[in-house]
């Protein structure tokens, strides 16, 4: 007669489905998000836990985004920082697609291990233009300025067509376990505002970048 040999069932803390053994979901969407191919005018990033695909601006953003841009490179001439744009900023299989940044004119030694962008850290100030639609908005004015603190990028600009008659939202002191900054200065367009710190310190952002008051 042959025995028959029970075994113990197993419990919830043992029995591990196949799922839990694979990768996380961070890097889930890491590699989906590296595998993405977009039509043109289109981009894809990784924030707060999820892909967001949307346009590329209007030209009212692209005109404030490219007059920030080439006054910034005027301003940082001769130093070893420059603004870039469409370029990937990488955080912790974050991906971000800032309209502008600060960082060094060199970007290679900073690439992350993918070689997809460049790694969060260089970062001395960022900057997101607000385009219109209430996903857009919420996208800037509060995702990313979530996603930038805990990054801990030392000045977020928010500039605004969008808030009231057009502001600028100057962002500084991230605080990373709190994902939120110590000193959050706000101004209406028409009044200028001025980068207190880094390597753009003493950078002026008025009507010649954000136009004139919207109506």
């Amino acid at each position: 007669m042959t025995a028959l040999a029970h075994e113990r069932p197993k419990t919830m803390s043992e029995a591990q489905p196949d799922f839990l053994n694979g990768p996380d979901l961070d890097e889930v969407l890491w590699q989906a998000w590296k595998a993405m191919e977009l039509p043109e005018g289109y981009r894809a990033e990784i924030i707060e836990g999820a892909i967001e695909v949307s346009p590329t601006g209007r030209v009212s953003h692209a005109q404030i985004a490219n007059r920030l841009r080439r006054a910034l490179d005027k301003f940082l001439d001769g130093s070893e920082y420059a603004c870039h744009q469409d370029t990937n900023v990488v955080h912790k299989r974050r991906g971000w697609i800032p309209d502008a940044f600060v960082a060094p004119e060199d970007l290679e030694p900073y690439a992350d291990e993918d070689g997809v962008g460049v790694n969060a850290k260089v970062l001395q100030l960022v900057v997101e233009v607000v385009s219109p639609g209430n996903r857009n908005q919420d996208r800037d004015r509060v995702k990313k300025r979530r996603e930038y603190a805990r990054a801990g990028i030392p000045v977020y600009v928010l500039i605004d067509d969008h808030d009231g008659q057009g502001a600028v939202t100057l962002f500084t002191g991230p605080r990373p376990d709190k994902a939120d900054w110590e000193d959050i200065h706000r101004v209406p367009y028409g009044t200028e505002v001025t980068i207190p710190e880094g390597p753009a310190k003493g950078f002026v952002i008025g009507e010649a970048i954000t136009g004139p008051r919207r109506d």
